[in-house]
């Protein structure tokens, strides 16, 4: 049951799909009381959601903010990271979802001020407040999921591994990582093209020095069996000649600073302008430029920078530079270092830079504070409907860096600028359940981390468990340690690790196919199914993914292995060295399992079938008919296993089969 609250005047966001009549408002478990909403939480309630964010799976502790954020240090200290997901499910004796739709920030004070208050506090007295009764998180996910519609689905082989880095600067670069994989015959279906690949990191162009014939070299990646995927950034390069900004100028498609000119920041080709994206007529022209591309052959896209990050804007860096030069003959005492050093590090993604700009939004100006969420949203969304207009009948991948709830109908999304830290594997791990509550299905980590340098064993632990999210990437940052699976002494145990991934392949997708067309979820935390076992709802580092298996990653530097909880009996599978060990029945409760490095373990649930393809080295190879299938039990249920041709945009779960045990 779900019931829609309208306080004050809301911005429409388009995230809700069908919205309920709206009824007049109550205090009932949560009371409104000076433009806040609150309650107070049991002892034993456990706060599910928020999408992208810091801390655990029960969100309970913290303070957290929905205000996409260009931050890529994600430490415990941090409110806010790229996503604004303001969907929460208080599962205590009864169970409610809560979804505070408004485009600027919003505080979830989750018991970090008062232990057991939740108190949640809209930047503006204007949102909708929807809240959902059910049984059991999946029935309320389920029911939001139906409010907010069906999750994007990418083509078949971007479940493949792909391989990128910030500084792939030539074709012969690009030619010499695919030759790498394919010599050591660790699979690989896609590399990945940062700003290099751009004329001056000009959005839509292609170095022509660099990469002199970009629709040939395509297509001779594809001749590998490799898909490449161009970065498109959220500015625009401020050049005169520059045929994108010309247009955006002329048309006046740009952002307008307070005095209606074209507002100017910098980013990473220097000056730039920021296409209005909320902007209906300016998003679809924006959207049709993806088509400079498409016709070259490229079949994927990531969309970055779309917070919006802004490096400074022309006013902010006028006003440091003042100031710089005040301060120069100044004595610089403890106070006076501190304020100069905040004020040049608080230059980049200034609040008073976003409050400074301005949107046409559904025929209103708003300034952009006001609507700040929605801008990657609605930059992917341009881009989706642009990509099914000019691609109706293949499926084009696509995925961003900010988001908000709704943009999950047209792209995933990566987790962001993270760093080589075994804390930031372990935060993948618990940020899987709460993006797919939101709908974010096609989701996953830069794996071995973007920034820092990367130790040997942290890669093949992070491939361990990456062979499981849907977007696998491995991704790093210019001047870190190259971190491509064939430059490690244990290159043989990452492919072997890589390799599972092409295994588990036919289950991954068939489970993945059914929680996008079930409105359900891949990920799940051990407590949504459990919710009766006290230990199983406190389990915080291991997961549920799909209906037959769970997995217990190991995520501590040195490891031999780790305790895992068991919530009812189950077999442990063990992936080593290409082949797919039976091991041990276990029944419910705690268990020590060995876990060396390259090994991959999967716990197998009772009377469950897992289907395992014999792998491939691309996608294309990967045999999805002639399974062999794994389980155990003396009552064992049919498999609901999907496949379809994995590029057609028309999926329906019709085609689903049955194998049997």
């Amino acid at each position: 049951m779900t019931k829609r609250y309208v306080f004050g005047s809301p911005i429409e966001t388009d995230a809700i799909l069908c919205k309920p009549d709206a009824e007049i408002w109550q205090d009932g478990r949560l009371s409104f009381q000076d433009n806040a909403l609150s309650c107070e939480m049991e002892d034993e309630e456990i706060v599910y959601g928020l999408g992208q964010a810091v801390r655990g799976i029960n969100k309970r502790g913290w303070i957290y903010e929905s205000n996409c954020t260009d931050d890529p240090r994600h430490t415990e200290d941090k409110h806010s990271l790229y996503g604004a997901h303001n969907f929460l499910i208080l599962d205590g004796e009864s169970k409610t979802g809560i979804f505070v739709d408004t485009p600027s920030r919003v505080v979830f004070d989750i018991g970090y001020t008062e232990s057991h208050m939740l108190r949640i506090v809209p930047q503006t007295p204007d949102f909708e407040l929807y809240l959902i009764q059910g049984e059991t998180p999946d029935e309320i996910v389920r029911q939001f999921r139906g409010l907010t519609g069906r999750s994007y689905i990418p083509p078949l082989w971007a479940f493949g591994y792909g391989q990128s880095r910030w500084s792939y600067c030539s074709e012969e670069e690009v030619r010499q990582v695919v030759k790498n994989y394919r010599e050591n015959h660790i699979p690989l279906d896609s590399v990945y093209l940062d700003i290099d690949y751009m004329e001056r990191y000009k959005d839509f162009t292609v170095d022509q020095e660099r990469f002199p014939d970009f629709g040939a070299f395509v297509e001779e990646m594809k001749r590998e069996r490799i898909h490449l995927v161009p970065i498109i950034d959220g500015g625009v390069k401020k050049e005169d000649g520059y045929e994108v900004y010309e247009e955006g100028k002329e048309k006046g498609y740009f952002c307008k600073d307070e005095q209606g000119e074209d507002f100017v920041l910098g980013v990473w080709p220097g000056r730039c302008c920021l296409p209005d994206m909320l902007n209906e007529e300016a998003g679809r022209w924006f959207g049709r430029k993806y088509r400079i591309l498409l016709d070259q052959g490229i079949d994927g896209f990531w969309n970055d920078m779309n917070e919006p990050a802004i490096f400074y804007s022309e006013q902010g860096l006028r006003e440091v530079f003042e100031k710089i030069d005040e301060y120069r003959n100044q004595n610089l005492d403890i106070q006076t270092f501190f304020a100069f050093q905040n004020m040049v590090a608080g230059i980049s993604n200034n609040p008073k830079d976003y409050a400074s700009f301005y949107h046409n939004y559904k025929g209103e100006k708003y300034c952009h504070e006001k609507v700040h969420n929605l801008f990657g949203y609605y930059m992917t969304r341009s881009a989706a409907q642009a990509l099914e207009e000019l691609s109706p009948d293949k499926r084009i991948l696509l995925f961003s860096r900010a988001s908000y709830i709704g943009m999950h109908r047209y792209g995933g999304i990566w987790q962001g600028d993270n760093n080589s830290w075994w804390s930031h594997l372990l935060l993948n791990i618990k940020m899987m359940p709460s993006l797919n509550m939101c709908g974010f299905l096609y989701t996953g980590a830069d794996i071995g981390g973007f920034g820092a340098d990367v130790t040997e064993d942290l890669l093949i632990r992070w491939l361990s468990f990456g062979v499981f999210t849907p977007l696998m990437r491995n991704h790093a940052a210019q001047g870190t340690r190259e971190q491509e699976a064939y430059r490690f002494e244990s290159r043989e145990l990452m492919r072997n690790v890589i390799g599972v991934r092409y295994l588990l392949l036919p289950y991954l997708y068939s489970e993945f196919m059914k929680a996008a067309l079930g409105d359900g979820m891949m990920f799940r935390p051990l407590g949504f199914l459990y919710g009766d076992d006290p230990v199983a709802r406190r389990v915080e580092d291991q997961l549920l993914v799909g209906d037959s298996i769970m997995i217990a990653p190991v995520y501590e530097q040195n490891a031999v292995g780790r305790m895992v909880y068991l919530p009812e009996t189950m077999k442990l599978l063990r992936f080593r060295g290409g082949q797919v060990l039976e091991e041990a029945v276990y029944q419910k409760g705690h268990v020590w399992v060995e876990m060396p490095l390259g090994d991959v373990c999967v716990f197998l649930k009772k009377n469950r079938i897992l289907p395992l393809s014999e792998g491939g080295e691309h996608v294309a190879e990967v045999d999805f008919e002639n399974l062999k299938l794994y389980s155990f039990g003396e009552d064992v249920k049919p498999y609901d296993y999907y496949t379809d041709d994995g590029e057609s945009r028309a999926c329906e779960l019709a085609g689903m089969k049955t194998l049997a045990g």
